[in-house]
């Protein structure tokens, strides 16, 4: 329960050291007493008694002490700077179990032990979750604060190198679980550009792949899940990883789509996500290309030194209709030196001065960079719209852009 807090039987003066309680910031501290909270978890009302008369007035005014640790988890609230001291723990109780109780309940609080409540072997216990210890009864008013400002910093920078910690772990995460698109075998080049919507993330609700078929084929997956955010980077993934699976598996273009469907219709967190989706299987022995798309726009198809669009027989977007798939392939020749390049509609949906960009203005752009290779094309082609479109707003939406040559060079 909440106990008020008793005023030092000498109010005029403070036993630890002779000096009276004051207002007392260290040194940078400019609001070290604005919106901090202090509350103390201890079965001993001289802890109180202490601590009460080290802090300067405007903390000493608003210390919350608290018998019990429940009680006082209760009241740490939820902004602002929190620091807890914890001193004498209930009978039968530990003081590992009162920390962990209270990292628990306020992962970002400053935590000081009040020493000579403690064993130095239970202290010791729990050294790696506090922020140190507090001697509240042979402590000058100016040292116990100090105390608590260098428990805030340590606090503080503990939350840096936390946060530091998590993103890399995440970056090698996503980095984990983004495809390696290199084709290392004879035949092919290629060349992408993935850039999420999401700053800082690696990864977003853009997907693609390629995986070498054991005849010698290439087989290409470029998909854009709906909406934005780690789900649809989540759902991304989930959709590539099957289809990598169903590819090694040996299932058919028809195959891989039903389950890409049935999987998003399991895996996604709201009904109304869906995914675009178009596959290709590109044999340079056949010297045939053979596609099939789910939604998502048709692809560049660069031969002979000219740039042209095709656009596949259109099919629904997976998990729109479920079950009502309407997917059919369909098949083009493939000559040497020919290349396809797929992408998302991030990369023709932004505003140009004459409008939207579209897929007519994306042709004209690329028609234009027809003589430059694989790696170089892609490059200038997103330059291209980059600059286009950053004076009304820039590219909005996730782009992914992925290039595939079938003779090697890369070039047209």
């Amino acid at each position: 329960m909440s106990i008020s807090l008793p005023r030092p039987d000498v109010p005029a003066a403070d036993r630890c050291g002779g000096h009276r309680a004051r207002e007392v910031r260290p040194r940078g501290a400019v609001s070290f007493c604005r919106d901090l909270r202090v509350v103390l978890l201890s079965q001993d009302e001289q802890d109180a008694v202490h601590v009460r008369r080290l802090l300067p007035d405007r903390l000493a005014d608003a210390l919350v002490w608290h018998t019990s640790v429940e009680e006082g988890c209760r009241a740490f609230g939820t902004h602002g700077p929190l620091c807890v001291l914890v001193g004498s723990t209930p009978a039968g109780g530990t003081l590992a179990d009162v920390v962990t109780r209270v990292r628990r309940r306020a992962p970002d609080a400053a935590v000081l032990v009040l020493e000579g409540t403690h064993t130095s072997h239970a202290f010791r216990s729990v050294a790696s979750s506090v922020q140190g210890r507090a001697d509240h009864r042979h402590s000058a008013p100016g040292e116990f604060c100090r105390n608590i400002w260098v428990a805030l910093q340590r606090a503080l920078a503990g939350r840096t190198v936390a946060g530091e910690e998590i993103a890399r772990d995440n970056a090698v995460l996503e980095r984990g679980l983004s495809p390696d698109l290199a084709l290392r075998t004879e035949g092919f080049t290629t060349a992408i550009h993935y850039a999420p919507r999401r700053s800082h993330a690696l990864l977003g609700g853009d997907f693609c792949d390629v995986v070498h078929g054991d005849d010698g084929s290439a087989h290409v997956v470029m998909g854009d899940v709906s909406g934005h955010g780690a789900a649809a980077a989540a759902l991304g993934v989930h959709l590539r990883l099957a289809w990598r699976t169903a590819v090694l598996c040996g299932r058919s273009q028809l195959e891989q789509l039903r389950l890409l469907e049935r999987i998003l219709t399991e895996e996604r967190a709201e009904e109304e996500a869906y995914a675009t989706v178009v596959s290709l299987v590109l044999s340079p022995h056949r010297r045939t290309l053979r596609m099939v798309t789910a939604g998502h726009p048709g692809f560049l198809y660069r031969h002979g030194g000219e740039v042209r669009w095709v656009e596949p027989p259109p099919g629904l977007p997976l998990g729109l209709f479920p079950g009502q798939g309407d997917w059919c392939e369909s098949e083009m020749a493939l000559l040497d030196g020919d290349g396809v390049v797929l992408f998302t509609d991030g990369l023709y949906e932004g505003r140009t001065a004459g409008g939207r960009l579209g897929e007519e203005g994306l042709l004209r752009l690329a028609s234009g960079l027809a003589h430059l290779e694989a790696q170089p094309f892609v490059d200038a082609l997103v330059r291209g719209v980059s600059l286009l479109t950053v004076p009304f707003g820039g590219m909005r939406d996730d782009v992914a852009v992925l290039h595939l040559s079938c003779d090697g060079k890369g070039g047209a």
